[in-house]
């Protein structure tokens, strides 16, 4: 999965890649030469006490190394901004494929886990691709040049790389393939962690109404426990790595020592030769060793690719259309023939056999008991999710045939819990029509009834709103979202239990302003309280997925015992007659 994730995002950056891999080669060539002149000068310039020689080895290596400063400056550049760059991609691909998600998909991974797996998990591949251009390019190269000048130095001498190469490689090995697991173990508990601090904060009223802080922080607590315990893990063995590597290192540099003296004494090899191969040795352990720091963060970003590639390759169940319809003829007529909806695996459908139809000018409105599938016969308008059977049609076409903007332009929708962003009330009620004027901002509060306590606000339509609307109360939230549907004046308004918030006064002013507003428009209400949908041109009574009722609120009260038991539930005869 990593591999395949980085050959999808590495593939637009192949001449800074090329150009990044030159400069590294230039670099390791520079430090792999630099030794051997080292030698030089200890042979044929210290033992002579040869000073002009000295000096001119000397100015080399100081000329080889401002070169391969400068390469390495370069590289780590290139590397930078590549690995920058790629990070920035992914989160972007991630990004555009959660938007196209339906709810459905939405519900099957969870907001906390798609968090992590946008913000977490793409910056561990982003990490992985920075060190490999940094260290992993160098490595090999490296490796393989110091092995050869090593053997260029001394050839009895280089039997023992034959065993410390090896030896260094079998703990590597070892070590990672402990580490693997518990990188993805690792990366499940940041799931958890985060949506356990998303639910608490998020719920933080309920949690301190029944008192609950006590219960939660235990809560919180063997979540962290459990990232932690995982964490002390890797930590034990990526810290158990560094001493193993280093003895292995050591004691080759022990031996290297050791018989390289034999060597001098017998006469095979000379001083200069014995410290130039002691360099080698080095650069090529420390080669092991960069690539050993990088084989450490391969198993965490290969699990990271996993679960972002998890994401890319879910596609959505709203397909869109491959001949979309962007225009449509007629003006807000929409209808559901013989709608069901059923969840993936369910035995019984939410919805089923669904016939309505709304037309300009009307008001109709849903109501029925929890749980019969009000929300989610009203998501089906939109395309938030797609019916499995029947159609929902809009101005004669079926939604699924519809181009998603053109449908966007037509339907304004006020969601069950309406949702404000941060910035101010002026960039949220600009929201589905960024060139509305001030003037019409102004007029659609207050025709939802916003007005008054928008004007008192000391900054008015500039006033701060903070993510979530979560510094204005419930009622002002639901009337600055149906104000925000009403700036885009489209011809389909559909309102899911919208007016659930507001007191009986403001409910009543807000449905008449409603009613001038929205009078050449098609407005669908969902909603639970009967005061709100009695003046409805037609009511469907929904149970348990099904129509069991239309028609008025007196013709339902006369013929329908479902709708009569939920007003009376709500009213007293009198009041309901």
């Amino acid at each position: 999965m990593l591999i395949r994730l980085l050959r999808a995002h590495l593939g637009p950056y192949r001449q800074p890649i090329l150009l990044l891999v030159l400069l590294q080669l230039i670099s390791t060539i520079g430090a792999l030469y630099l030794p051997t002149l080292n030698a030089d000068i200890i042979d044929n310039g210290v033992i002579k006490g040869d000073t002009g020689y000295i000096l001119q080895i000397g100015g080399a290596m100081v000329a080889v190394s401002l070169a391969q400063a400068v390469c390495s400056i370069g590289a780590v550049y290139y590397g930078a901004r590549t690995a920058m760059a790629v990070g920035r991609d992914i989160r972007a691909t991630v990004f555009d494929r959660v938007q196209s998600f339906s709810a459905r998909e939405l519900g099957q991974f969870g907001a906390p886990s798609l968090i992590t797996r946008t913000t977490n998990d793409v910056q561990q591949v982003q990490m992985l691709v920075l060190m490999a251009f940094t260290l992993m390019v160098a490595a090999p190269i490296m490796c393989v040049g110091g092995i050869i000048m090593a053997l260029n130095q001394d050839v009895p001498l280089s039997a023992l790389l034959l065993a410390v190469v090896p030896l260094l490689g079998i703990v590597v090995v070892l070590l990672i393939r402990r580490l693997r697991p518990q990188f993805r173990g690792m990366q499940q508990r940041i799931d958890g962690v985060n949506r356990i601090l998303r639910e608490q904060i998020t719920g933080i009223r309920v949690i301190r109404a029944f008192v609950k802080d006590g219960h939660e922080q235990d809560r919180f607590a063997g979540a962290n426990g459990e990232l932690a315990d995982v964490s002390l893990r890797v930590g034990r063995l990526m810290a158990f790595m560094f001493p193993a590597v280093m003895s292995v290192v050591n004691i080759s540099s022990i031996a290297v020592l050791w018989f390289g003296a034999h060597r001098i004494d017998s006469g095979g090899m000379q001083i200069g030769a014995l410290t130039a191969f002691l360099s080698y040795l080095m650069q090529i352990l420390m080669s092991v060793m960069m690539a050993t720091f990088m084989f450490m963060m391969v198993p965490r970003a290969e699990v990271c690719a996993e679960r972002i590639q998890e994401v890319l390759d879910t596609d959505s169940s709203i397909v869109p259309p491959t001949a979309p319809v962007t225009e449509l003829q007629g003006h807000g007529r929409l209808e559901l023939r013989d709608v069901e909806f059923r969840y993936p695996g369910a035995e019984v459908p939410v919805l089923r056999g669904i016939d309505i139809v709304a037309r300009p000018g009307e008001t109709t409105a849903v109501i029925g008991s929890t749980g019969a599938g009000k929300t989610t016969l009203l998501s089906l308008v939109p395309r938030l999710i797609d019916s499995t059977a029947g159609q929902v049609l809009v101005n004669g076409v079926d939604v699924r045939d519809i181009e998603a903007a053109a449908l966007s332009d037509v339907i304004g929708l006020v969601p069950q819990k309406p949702y404000l962003f941060s910035g101010t009330v002026a960039s949220n009620l600009r929201y589905g029509r960024p060139n509305a004027t001030d003037e019409e901002l102004w007029h659609a509060l207050a025709t939802a009834q916003a007005k008054e306590f928008v004007e008192k606000l000391p900054e008015g339509l500039d006033a701060p709103i903070a993510q979530g609307g979560s510094n204005v109360s419930g009622g002002q939230r639901q009337r600055l979202a149906i104000a925000r549907a009403l700036v885009r004046k489209p011809e389909i308004y559909l309102f899911d239990d919208s007016f659930s918030a507001l007191d009986y006064a403001t409910d009543a002013a807000l449905r008449r302003a409603l009613a001038a507003e929205t009078a050449d428009a098609t407005v669908v209400i969902v909603a639970q309280r009967v005061s709100t949908i009695r003046d409805a041109d037609r009511i469907i009574v929904l149970d348990e997925g099904a129509v069991v009722g239309s028609g008025t609120h007196q013709e339902l009260m006369a013929d329908n015992p479902t709708y009569r038991e939920i007003v009376l539930s709500q009213l007293t005869e009198q009041e309901a007659a």
